[in-house]
């Protein structure tokens, strides 16, 4: 099968397409025919020496890569079976190895694709759409009733977390450009706020919740727009200790938290695909072939929801 490798930390250069033997799954994994794949700012990270790549560079090969749809040929779980239609996040943080035409996955890290969406839509579903569930129900538990404020409304994580905050209820303000401005009103927000003509501390009041997308300043800044007992969010990079102090000195519960794999989870996320509640926004595909293209694409800042591979 042919997958990219990562031949040395560095540019999108780096992704080396090569044939390797098709992988084989073992007790309570199937292998997954690959049919779209998405990409994710870790992934572009990881590429380039940062993210996770000090957790992977002793393995050989190293492909990146942990967003999948597809379809299962081989199965030795009781989960799944050949020809079903499964998509999710595989052994997130660990190796994904996604960046292949056949991926082996724990069947406890998938679950069955929709009827009514795409490949490329179920794949863009997968680690954007969980860190926005982790984040919102897990560790936020955003309510109804709740001021939630989401920081990069049109990027892949906010654009997930404005439906699924809109769905628990929440009053939702959503930040971008003013040329996203239509694109995060549909989605669902109450409010959008353009962050190069405005400052959102003076635009939002207190909120209970801050989903931080950007990092450094901003999630500094954010504090000043949460009230006392609410909670801010920060997922690019762990929060400086000065942060923190400065949040806890507020009352505020401020951190970083990595997503990780659960098939439950996404099964969950399935449900909301399926009835509609949640709709995954595709900004731009690329052919297999051109993955290191579509590195580049994303490096560019201006994606709106998720740039995908298909296969």
């Amino acid at each position: 099968m042919k997958a990219f490798i990562v031949a040395a930390p560095g540019s999108a250069e780096q992704l080396v397409l090569r044939d390797i033997s098709i992988p084989r799954p073992g007790p309570g994994e199937v292998l997954v025919r690959v049919k779209a794949i998405s990409i994710n700012p870790v992934d572009v990270k990881s590429r380039a020496g940062k993210g996770l790549y000090g957790r992977l560079k002793e393995l050989d090969p190293l492909i990146l890569g942990w967003d999948i749809s597809g379809e299962v040929i081989q199965s030795e779980s009781t989960e799944f079976a050949a020809g079903d239609e499964v998509f999710g996040m595989v052994n997130f943080p660990g190796h994904g190895q996604a960046y292949a035409e056949y991926v082996v996955a724990p069947a406890a890290h998938l679950a069955r694709k929709p009827a009514n969406i795409t490949h490329a839509e179920a794949a863009a579903s997968t680690l954007a759409a969980l860190t926005a569930w982790q984040a919102l129900v897990d560790h936020a538990k955003v309510k109804a009733g709740d001021r939630v404020l989401i920081h990069a409304a049109s990027g892949g994580v906010g654009h997930f977390a404005v439906q699924l905050a809109k769905h628990l209820g929440a009053v939702v303000t959503g930040t971008s450009s003013s040329r996203n401005r239509g694109f995060v009103n549909g989605l669902g927000a109450d409010r959008h706020i353009d962050y190069q003509t405005q400052d959102f501390r003076d635009a939002t009041g207190k909120t209970d919740f801050v989903l931080d997308a950007i990092g450094g300043e901003n999630a500094e800044r954010s504090l000043d727009c949460i009230r006392p007992g609410g909670t801010l969010i920060s997922i690019p990079s762990g929060l400086s200790e000065e942060l923190t102090a400065l949040a806890k000195s507020r009352q505020i519960d401020a951190y970083f938290f990595l997503v990780k794999s659960d098939g439950g989870q996404m099964q969950q996320i399935a449900r909301l695909l399926q009835e509609g509640i949640l709709k995954a926004h595709v900004f731009k595909t690329y052919p297999f072939d051109e993955l290191p293209e579509a590195h580049e694409e994303l490096e560019k800042g201006r994606t709106v929801g998720k740039i995908v591979v298909l296969l």
